[in-house]
């Protein structure tokens, strides 16, 4: 049964490389937020609106989390929406199962499709989405959410498993990278330099790292940034201002939390969650409050390293 840590520092953050020292706090512990959802995942921060808003993608549903009185309420259903992010005008974009498209949502609350074919094809079920300085979107392409009615609806797919740009003036819909087994979690470098994905079905599974080409609009081939190992299960992540990691883990004794991770692939720093987590995002006023979706709960702990200044 989860207890909040009486004590400070809390156990359940471990050290496995004095480089993550530096980047936690002694006297802050992680918080349970909320429980309730059936798979919690996208979590985005709007610093506008002070609150966080996630995916319980079973439930077919968006939550919010206000930071400012700490309740939790139903932001919107329908799409089984899984990734979020915003874009550059501060607009949500979310990658929607049910409708195997992604999709940002106006100001005034309507939803504009933003791709859900490519090639005369729809697409599979987009699963996780990044914007980049340029304004364009970028998102991956797994069949997660067409393998069964339980996050979607079961339908066969038409296209490769792809990781797809959309260009921010044109809205261009072009393949980014080609050639990834079922790609998952998304995010660029703080110099967007460079673009790690989730390899989901590779044995080991794998997060790999590419070179972005000089006009932006694709990467280079993938080398290995982290091999899972045997049982490890990395999802959804996001980099702060150093450059690290700070990854979605599972499965398993030990496993289930966050696996922070040195730009050189070196496993630094665990926080122990007790279910797995499926995304992360940074938030709060300055970017350092870690927020976690994890199976059916939402988490958060107060780190001292910032966020990347991007959504």
């Amino acid at each position: 049964m989860w207890q909040q840590s009486e004590s400070y520092p809390d156990p359940r953050i471990e050290v496995l490389d004095p480089r993550f020292a530096p980047l936690i706090l002694p006297h802050a512990a992680v918080e349970r937020l909320y429980t309730g959802t059936r798979w919690s995942e996208g979590p985005v921060w709007f610093g506008d609106r002070n609150c966080l808003i996630w995916s319980d993608i079973p439930n077919d549903r968006l939550l919010r989390y206000d930071a400012a009185d700490g309740q939790v309420s139903e932001e919107r259903r329908g799409g089984f929406a899984n990734g979020n992010t915003r874009d550059r005008q501060g607009r949500l974009v979310s990658c929607l199962h049910g409708r195997r498209a992604v999709a940002r949502t106006e100001l005034d609350g309507t939803l504009t499709v933003l791709a859900d074919r490519f090639d005369g094809k729809p697409l599979n079920s987009p699963n996780d989405v990044v914007a980049k300085s340029d304004g364009s979107i970028w998102f991956t392409d797994p069949v997660f959410g067409i393998s069964a009615h339980y996050e979607g609806g079961i339908a066969t797919p038409e296209l490769p498993t792809n990781v797809y740009r959309i260009d921010g003036d044109s809205g261009e819909i072009t393949v980014a990278l080609a050639g990834v087994d079922q790609p998952n979690g998304l995010c660029f470098s703080p110099d967007e330099s460079l673009l790690y994905i989730v390899e989901s079905c590779a044995r080991p599974r794998r997060i790999l790292v590419a070179d972005v080409a000089p006009d932006g609009r694709s990467v280079g081939t993938p080398r290995l940034f982290v091999d899972a190992g045997p049982s490890g299960t990395p999802d959804g992540f996001r980099v702060d201002v150093a450059g690290n990691l700070w990854a979605g883990w599972g499965m398993g004794a030990g496993q289930d939390g966050v696996r922070v991770f040195a730009p050189d692939g070196t496993a630094i720093g665990q926080i122990h969650l007790p279910e797995r987590c499926a995304n992360l995002c940074f938030g709060g006023r300055a970017r350092t409050r870690l927020f976690m979706a994890a199976s059916q709960s939402l988490y958060a702990l107060y780190v001292k390293v910032q966020g990347a200044p991007y959504f």
